[in-house]
Formats: C-alpha cells, structure tokens, sequence
C-alpha cells in the first residue's frame, strides 16, 4: 500500500514539474524550430561542404563499383570529383581561348576546339594522347618534304667548266 501511494505521488509530484517547465519555456524567448532547421541543412553533405560542382556522391558509388581496390575511403569520391572538375575547368577554359581565336562562330565549343585546346597543351595532350574526340579532327601540319624548295641563285649549283 505504501508503494502505491508513493508511486502515485510520484506521478502527481512529476505532473505538476512539467506545467512547471512548460510555463517557463513559454515566457523565454527560444529561436524558432524553422531556424534550427535551416542550420541542418546548410551544414550539407561532401559536396556542399566542399564546395565542389562534381557530384561527390555518385563519384564515389562508381569508386565502390568498380572494384578498383578492396576498401574506398569516404573522401576519396570528393578528392576524385575535385580531380575531375579541375581538369574539365582547364579543358574547357583552354577550349573558349581556342573558339575565340577561331574565325567563325566563336559563341559555341565544338569538338574541334576541344581537340585544338587538347593538342595544344603539352600536359592535356601527354594526358589523353590515347583519346579521340568524335568530330574533332586533327592539328594542321605540313610535312616539311612537301613544303616549298627554297632555289639559290641558278648557276651556283653546278660549277661552270
């Protein structure tokens, strides 16, 4: 019996506590849920957090995938797109130079200003020498045996007798 009572007030003991504590975060000023939600999400996942355009996540997926290697690191998705995206940002940088040199329409990047930015760049082309761009052509050479013969004066190439 003496369980009894004192479990019951315990229980009325804990009611009166919590309209206690619900009266008092009531009166304060707390900040509102919206804005604890909205610090959730700006603290993001890989990508955001490093500031990358290259989706991370699927990067690193395909890492897992593909068998490459037994274990994958977290970061190593985020330190492949960074390669990636850097190495996109100075083709295509190296592909706009080229468009603009070209005479007509320098408004798009076309396969052949890929491919003119690629051979171009000794590093870029050391990179993807293997790589054949569809519709990109080749560099214009001239082999130098078909080039013009430069002549000397006409009777210094054969003695006179």
């Amino acid at each position: 019996m003496d369980n009894l009572v004192f479990s019951i007030f315990s229980r009325a003991q804990h009611r009166k506590h919590r309209a206690q504590v619900s009266r008092i975060n009531q009166k304060m000023a707390t900040p509102k849920k919206s804005a604890k939600r909205v610090a959730k999400k700006s603290a993001g996942g890989k990508q955001s957090k490093s500031g990358l355009i290259f989706p991370t996540g699927r990067v690193s997926s395909l890492l897992k995938k593909g068998r490459y290697s037994k274990r994958v690191s977290g970061s190593s998705g985020v330190y492949m797109a960074a390669v990636l995206e850097y190495l996109t940002a100075e083709m295509m940088d190296l592909a706009v130079k080229a468009a603009t040199q070209h005479k007509k329409d320098n408004r798009r990047i076309t396969p052949r200003h890929i491919t003119l930015a690629v051979r171009n760049d000794r590093d870029l082309n050391a990179l993807l020498q293997n790589a054949t761009f569809a519709s990109g052509g080749v560099l214009p050479s001239m082999e130098k045996s078909l080039g013009k013969k430069t002549h000397g004066k006409k009777g210094a190439a054969t003695p006179k007798a």
